[in-house]
């Protein structure tokens, strides 16, 4: 269930209310000032407890539905800077623990030009989230489950060649993680790579739900991004 499914499935409970309430409600909603998390689906739900249209107990399984499909939105709120470094560097980590951090004391050269290390392979971190191209608002009301007919894209950026050996990327939607690993070559030579700025020597590619395809063979299951970290980046 998405956020539009909910949506339609309360405008149905609420059809469903006598005239009055129903024109209450709407009122109601048009005036209401949210503050998370108490926000128009909140008050709605609330709403038609109070008038005994659901039960605790339909409220729980519609939570519950809801929940499971959307267990990763809560990570489009968060800040681009804690989203791609924080989060991103650390959910690779949990993922497979022979991951570290670097510093001088296994590389001399360290000056914090790349984000991870492993078996002597210096590793690049980039994370993106799927956006719906078509709407405007918020990154979390723009967030996608993975599958969905909706147009999507998610930018891969600051991208810094020859500084690693090895890119992973992470592609987050609401309800689903997706990994792609590329050695430096790969990310150099493929054919989505475009400059960031014009002249500068950042780059940045782009996967829509028109190129995503082409991205398979890159694809990764969470179990295995070590081994094939490992294995691209002994190719170099």
């Amino acid at each position: 269930m998405d956020i539009k499914q909910l949506r339609d499935y309360l405008d149905s409970l609420a059809n469903s209310l006598k005239n009055n309430d129903k024109g209450l409600l709407n009122a109601r909603l048009k005036s209401l000032m949210s503050v998370f998390p108490f926000n128009e689906y909140e008050y709605t739900l609330m709403f038609l407890l109070d008038r005994k249209v659901i039960e605790f107990k339909e409220y729980e399984k519609l939570r519950s539905n809801y929940v499971s499909s959307n267990r990763y939105v809560d990570l489009y709120g968060l800040a681009p800077r804690i989203f791609g470094e924080i989060w991103g560097h650390e959910h690779i980590k949990d993922l497979d623990n022979r991951f570290i951090k670097p510093d001088k004391s296994i590389d001399p050269d360290y000056a914090g030009q790349y984000d991870l290390w492993i078996n002597n392979i210096r590793v690049e971190i980039k994370a993106g989230r799927a956006i719906n191209t078509k709407k405007s608002g918020s990154l979390v009301s723009k967030a996608l489950q993975y599958g969905s007919s909706e147009p999507f894209w998610m930018n891969f950026q600051q991208i810094k060649l020859g500084i690693c050996d090895v890119f992973i990327f992470v592609g987050v939607w609401a309800d689903q993680i997706i990994y792609w690993v590329f050695s430096n070559d790969e990310v150099k030579n493929n054919r989505y790579l475009s400059h960031q700025h014009r002249g500068g020597i950042e780059y940045q590619i782009g996967i829509t739900d028109k190129n995503i395809r082409d991205f398979d063979e890159y694809r990764v299951n969470p179990s295995e991004i070590g081994k094939k970290v490992i294995e691209k980046g002994r190719k170099k």
